[in-house]
């Protein structure tokens, strides 16, 4: 076991030197992007037992499919935001909740440019569809958001750009989720939220 550990050592040892020898021959390091987090707000208590995060996405990996690509995952920054935004918060009740992930695709397709001069473009379109469900017995609540975003750059952008471009479209992606999914679930799901006293009239 130790001579394991001496070995892991070894390597992440020269893995940081290798690093710092990059850095000192002036060559630029591919810029890493990190996973969102939204445990700076409040997680919504709902006053279920358990909350079951899944997935009924399934990519391609064929194009015009190219969500693969992205630097950071929206299908994954999905399940971040319901593990960091909501809460069980009754233990002792039956009721569960599911937090499904519909759709969480990114589509790209190639525009033609209209005048001779212009050069082509990529148009890109985010979708995310999520449903939350409360099960309270026999009975049901739910309520689901679409977000979606569009953007659109020259087709000879560099990968570099690109992934740039993408990173920003994740994160205004999940701005939006965040307001609509977090305003959706007070509204029509308050009365399984814990200490809200709100009634929604319809």
């Amino acid at each position: 076991m130790k001579n394991i550990i001496k070995s892991i050592c070894a390597v992440v040892t020269l893995f940081m030197l290798g690093a710092c020898a990059s850095v000192n021959n002036n060559e630029a390091a591919p810029e890493r992007y990190s996973d969102l987090h939204f445990d700076n707000k409040a997680p919504i208590p709902l006053m279920v037992k358990s909350i079951e995060v899944k997935s009924e996405f399934t990519p391609s990996f064929t194009r015009p499919n190219v969500e693969h690509l992205f630097p950071v995952s929206i299908e994954r920054t999905a399940k971040t935001w319901a593990k960091e935004r909501l809460e069980a918060a009754d233990f002792a009740s039956n009721r569960t909740a599911e937090f499904v992930i519909k759709d969480a695709s990114v589509t790209e397709n190639e525009i033609k440019a209209e005048q001779l001069l212009q050069k082509d473009g990529l148009h890109y379109h985010a979708n995310l569809v999520v449903m939350l469900k409360v099960i309270d017995n026999k009975s049901s609540a739910q309520t689901s958001v679409e977000a979606y975003r569009d953007l659109t750059m020259p087709i000879d952008t560099s990968i570099e750009d690109k992934e740039k471009y993408w990173n920003e479209m994740v994160i205004n992606l999940f701005k939006a989720f965040d307001e609509h999914m977090d305003l959706n679930t007070h509204r029509y799901l308050n009365m399984y939220i814990k200490d809200d006293n709100s009634v929604t009239k319809f």
